[in-house]
C-alpha cells in the first residue's frame, strides 16, 4: 500500500515539475525574443550545450542570440554548434581540447577566437569555479 502511494506521489510530482518547466520555458522563450526590441539582452549560461540542443525552442534561442561565448566543448556539442552557427573546422579547433580561458566569441555574424590569461590574484580566487583554487576546498 505504501509503495503504491509513494509511486503515485512521485509520478504526480514528476508531472507537476514537467508542467512547470514547460511554463517557465515558454516564458523564457517569449522574453528572449521580446527584450531585444527594448534594447535589453538576455543572458543564459549552461554547463552542457547538449541539453539545449535537444530542444527545438532552445536551438532557436541559441541561433538568434547576437552574442555567445563558447569554451571547450565535447565532440557531439561541437558538431551540433558547427551546424547551427556555421562554425568552420578551423574555428572549431579553438573549442576542441583547449585550456581554460580559451574559446570562441560570436558577435553578430563574426566569430573570433580569444585567449584570456587572467592573473591568479585575489579577484581570480573570488571568481574561479575550481574548488581546488578557493579557500573553500
Amino acid at each position: 500500500m505504501f509503495s503504491r502511494l509513494l509511486e503515485d506521489f512521485i509520478e504526480n510530482l514528476r508531472r507537476a515539475i514537467t508542467a512547470h518547466k514547460i511554463v517557465v520555458f515558454k516564458f523564457q522563450f517569449t522574453l528572449w525574443k521580446r527584450v531585444r526590441k527594448y534594447g535589453a539582452c538576455c543572458t543564459g549560461l549552461t554547463q552542457n550545450v547538449d541539453d539545449l540542443l535537444q530542444s527545438h525552442t532552445a536551438r532557436t534561442m541559441l541561433a538568434n542570440s547576437e552574442f555567445l561565448v563558447m569554451l571547450n566543448q565535447a565532440a557531439t556539442d561541437r558538431a551540433e554548434l558547427a551546424r547551427l552557427l556555421n562554425i568552420s573546422d578551423n574555428q572549431l579547433s579553438y573549442i576542441t581540447n583547449v585550456d581554460f580561458g580559451r574559446g570562441l566569441i560570436k558577435c553578430g555574424s563574426a566569430i573570433v577566437p580569444f585567449m584570456d590569461n587572467f592573473p591568479k590574484n585575489r579577484l581570480y580566487r573570488l571568481m574561479t569555479t575550481k574548488l581546488s583554487e578557493t579557500n573553500v576546498a
